[in-house]
């Protein structure tokens, strides 16, 4: 018989602890041959990345040797660290930012020279290009003295590291493909103010006996069209997505270089907003035939296309969430990391012989009943114009635990970073810790949000801080009419962008009760002036030039506007964060402690963009939760470690 309780105060076994014990999360696979290669960052080892090979026979084994941590820093985000090639791995490390080359059984030796300063010469994006003896990579370089570095595709000699430049002139480079025979390279490029999901181009050149290359042409994109992830088939054909028509279908060159549908227009997603590199949701099992990640209103399926006929098959997986590793197709099998409700997350095995999955590796080790498990339920709801939104909301659940009849639950609106990206229906367990305790989540895929097409995308454009606000606050509302929320017990929080969305709903808005920043922005012209180079124009798209228009920077910047936050207020952050400076933080505590309200501030030594660390993962999950027993004024069933609040 469950017990009666309030909720927020169930007991749970989903403890920050279980979810960071044996916790991993997931870089790039490559496929070598039998063998399988995937990248984990392991918050246990302070968020270091390690390249693991999984053997044909089963074996799971650590390549990577301490004190290396495989990670790139092009474009600050990185991703796309490594490759591997007839048993040789070629990876960045984070140390140095230089290339290494792994044999098998070896020891990683360095490709390239040290730069001066350490750090000053990145690569990402790798195809190594064997009958040349080298790589061809994205490379960004810092030692140029420009106010900017200067990214280009380079070619970098596996015999003396020298680097050879093939492709500048634009601001921005991604996904330099070589043709199965090695005659042509495809490259995509883009250039201030454009986001990738905003304007890219897409080039092919013939590359010569001596590497160099030939004339390039643009083959597809522009200012207004969206192009991800060029691939060429087995049989030299080139194909891409693009979001031409409103959504990322696929698309290839035919035989005369024009540009044709691989499949009828569907209004669904072949494609993520490229933040990383190295993402990939096809790939080709023939020329005949491509297996691949199909997106569907934020949830995603595993399909097969026959580029023939352009005929599309589920082929029925329970996999709900793409994750953002490349998906790989070789030897009669598909490498992918993908989760659903009941599943973390997970390095997936599809054998195309009969369609039988084997899970490699879990996000999670951690084993929890499925009776503390909240399933989210897809809802949309109406917003401002006359417009509908759309999200995803836990209810609570907690098997031992029952509330009184008469209460409604607390409700934590979760607001995405980017806010290019969008949230994840996979088992996470950072959300069920909540759920299982009492406390409803709703996370919010608001205007802006991927999976839905460009019209939505496009939502946020100039509007940065007021769609984003009013979605989270209208899909508070809906669920408090519903009379899933009680309306007197609103919380919000959100990471990067998306402590922006929180901070900017606390100070112009009077909806929710309290709220948690995770590194989140707080003075939009200070982050329009000293942020990398990938961001530096973002916010031209999504609020206006700067400086041309500082009065919208200044009007729509949470710490200009303390006089309208009238409730409490927790953050979180990293000091040695290079995309959201700790000062943000720091000066919205100050205001808002002046003001009298109840704040707290938990800074972690060490942290960049993100928390990586095991314990700080840990002091930021139950730092929240404890200033919401003081501030909604619940009991704990178990002891946290408390938070120092001012003005309680």
């Amino acid at each position: 018989m469950p017990i009666t309780a309030p909720y927020g105060s169930w007991k749970s076994p989903i403890t920050s602890e279980s979810i960071v014990a044996e916790a991993v999360g997931f870089g790039g696979v490559a496929l070598d041959g039998p063998d399988i290669y995937w990248l984990e960052s392991r918050p246990s080892e302070g968020g270091r990345r390690v390249i693991v090979r999984r053997t044909p026979d089963g074996e799971t084994v650590d390549m990577t040797p301490r004190p290396f941590n495989v990670r790139t820093r092009v474009h600050e985000y990185g991703e796309g660290d490594f490759t591997v090639v007839d048993g040789v791995i070629y990876f960045t490390s984070f140390e140095d930012q230089r290339l290494y080359r792994q044999p098998m059984g070896g020891e990683p030796r360095p490709v390239t020279a040290a730069p001066d300063p350490a750090g000053g010469l990145r690569y990402a994006d790798f195809v190594v290009d064997s009958p040349r003896d080298r790589l061809v990579c994205v490379h960004e370089d810092h030692t140029t003295g420009e106010p900017e570095p200067v990214n280009t595709v380079a070619a970098v000699s596996l015999a003396d590291g020298a680097i050879t430049t093939l492709v500048s002139g634009s601001d921005f480079y991604a996904a330099p493909r070589l043709s199965p025979d090695g005659s042509q390279l495809a490259w995509i490029s883009w250039d201030h103010p454009n986001m990738p999901w905003d304007g890219v181009e897409l080039w092919v050149a013939p590359v010569s006996g001596d590497g160099s290359l030939g004339s390039a042409s643009l083959v597809a994109g522009g200012p207004a069209e969206s192009i991800l992830q060029p691939t060429w088939s087995p049989d030299g054909q080139l194909y891409f997505v693009s979001d031409r028509t409103n959504w990322w279908n696929l698309y290839r060159l035919d035989a005369h270089g024009q540009v044709e549908p691989v499949t009828a227009p569907l209004d669904k997603e072949f494609g993520k907003p490229h933040w990383v590199f190295g993402m990939a949701t096809y790939g080709f099992a023939s020329a005949d035939r491509i297996i691949c990640g199909v997106n569907d209103k934020g949830s995603w399926s595993i399909c097969s296309l026959d580029t023939g006929t352009g005929q599309l098959e589920d082929l029925g997986l329970s996999h709900t969430e793409l994750g953002r590793t490349d998906l790989k197709v070789a030897a009669g099998q598909t490498v992918f990391a993908a989760g659903s409700p009941a599943q973390p997350v997970s390095i997936q095995r599809l054998d195309l012989a009969d369609n039988s999955v084997d899970s490699l590796r879990r996000a999670s080790s951690a084993s929890v009943d499925v009776g503390y498990l909240s399933t989210p339920r897809a809802i949309e709801f109406p917003t401002e114009k006359g417009l509908t939104s759309h999200a995803f909301y836990y209810p609570p659940r907690n098997r031992d635990y029952a509330a009184p009849e008469d209460e409604r639950p607390p409700l934590l609106v979760k607001s995405h970073g980017g806010p290019t990206a969008a949230t994840s229906v996979s088992l996470s367990l950072s959300i069920q810790y909540w759920t299982s305790r009492g406390i409803g989540v709703l996370d919010v895929n608001y205007g802006g949000s991927t999976g839905y097409g460009r019209k939505y995308r496009d939502r946020l454009k100039g509007q940065w801080g007021i769609v984003d606000v009013d979605d989270c606050i209208n899909g508070a509302r809906y669920l408090v009419e519903q009379g899933e929320a009680d309306g007197s017990r609103l919380a919000i929080d959100g990471g990067s962008a998306g402590g922006y969305t929180t901070l900017a709903a606390l100070a112009f808005r009077d909806v929710f009760q309290a709220g948690a920043s995770h590194y989140g922005v707080s003075d939009l012209g200070a982050l329009a002036e000293d942020t990398h180079k990938f961001e530096s124009r973002y916010l031209d798209s999504l609020i206006g030039p700067y400086p041309e228009r500082k009065d919208l920077y200044d009007e729509r910047s949470p710490i200009n506007h303390t006089d309208g936050l009238s409730c409490p207020l927790i953050l979180f952050q990293g000091l040695e964060d290079r995309i959201v400076p700790a000062s943000q933080a720091e000066l919205m505590f100050e205001a808002v402690r002046a003001k009298g309200l109840p704040c707290a501030y938990i800074p972690f030594e060490g942290e960049q963009h993100g928390f990586r660390r095991a314990e700080n993962i840990r002091r930021s999950l139950d730092g929240e939760l404890y200033f919401y027993s003081r501030v909604f004024g619940f009991d704990l069933a178990e002891e946290v470690e408390p938070v120092e609040i001012e003005n309680l």
